[in-house]
């Protein structure tokens, strides 16, 4: 690939199609998140022990501060878990196994981090940023949202109040292609081929999200109660039907 070519362009182009299979799969696991909180908290709790470990591993020239979000994670996770949360959790075997090559990688050539810092971190700016936006709008208009349901506030690890969005997408392309340019061709293609390992490992502990079963069930069940509505309906206006059309021979 031409060395004009932004680096974070590059790792964007290298994820392309690995990064559909990821969108495509976030769609459909997490979008019950959108109307359960079960799910979301889920979503948040698989993704915590990894963002912790980047945080407390990746110096902040890769990572700034403004970007950090592990108290955010937990401002959250104590919303939808409870005060003693963190008390009670264990990661899961395939979070281990994330962090394990995270450590790795470390040991390996710890700049290899910035791979799952740029594609982490753009994701929470890009997706998590509309997801969160989704999930505000369903949770407005879930019909089977009880009425007195206090109202769920917004996202603390995906709002960012002392930087815009943009500023910070701009930040962290800046360290990414600034670090690029200075690579030579075989740590390129190193990153290259962590930043497809980012995806596969996102994907693999997003496929562990147990809640989407019982909001799946829900639903399917909220499904099944509409047909049967529809067609008693359909039962009681056709024997209506029949019977004015008794009276009147």
């Amino acid at each position: 690939m031409a060395q004009n070519v932004p680096f974070s362009k590059q790792m964007r182009i290298a994820t392309r199609e690995i990064h559909n299979v990821s969108d495509a799969l976030v769609n459909a696991k997490l979008a019950f998140a959108l109307y359960d909180s079960r799910v979301w908290a889920e979503g948040l709790l698989i993704f915590y022990d990894v963002f912790k470990h980047l945080e407390q591993r990746v110096p902040h020239d890769f990572l700034p501060p403004e970007l950090h979000r592990t108290a955010q994670f937990e401002q959250d996770l104590r919303y939808y878990l409870g005060e003693r949360w963190l008390e009670r959790h264990t990661p899961k075997a395939e979070v281990r196994a994330y962090l394990k090559h995270l450590q790795e990688l470390e040991q390996e050539n710890a700049n290899l981090l910035l791979a799952y810092v740029y594609h982490l971190y753009m994701g929470l700016l890009s997706g998590g940023q509309i997801l969160q936006k989704r999930r505000s709008i369903g949770r407005r208009i879930n019909p089977f949202r009880k009425a007195d349901a206090e109202p769920v506030p917004d996202a603390a690890v995906t709002t960012f109040e002392e930087h815009s969005i943009y500023e910070l997408k701009q930040r962290l392309r800046k360290i990414v292609d600034d670090f690029g340019a200075r690579l030579d061709e075989e740590t390129r293609q190193r990153m290259l081929d962590e930043s497809r390992k980012v995806f596969e490992l996102n994907n693999t502990i997003i496929r562990t999200v147990e809640g989407v079963g019982s909001a799946n069930m829900r639903i399917v069940g909220y499904i099944a109660m509409a047909i049967a509505a529809i067609i008693l309906m359909q039962y009681v206006v056709r024997n209506q039907f029949d019977q004015e059309q008794e009276q009147t021979l």
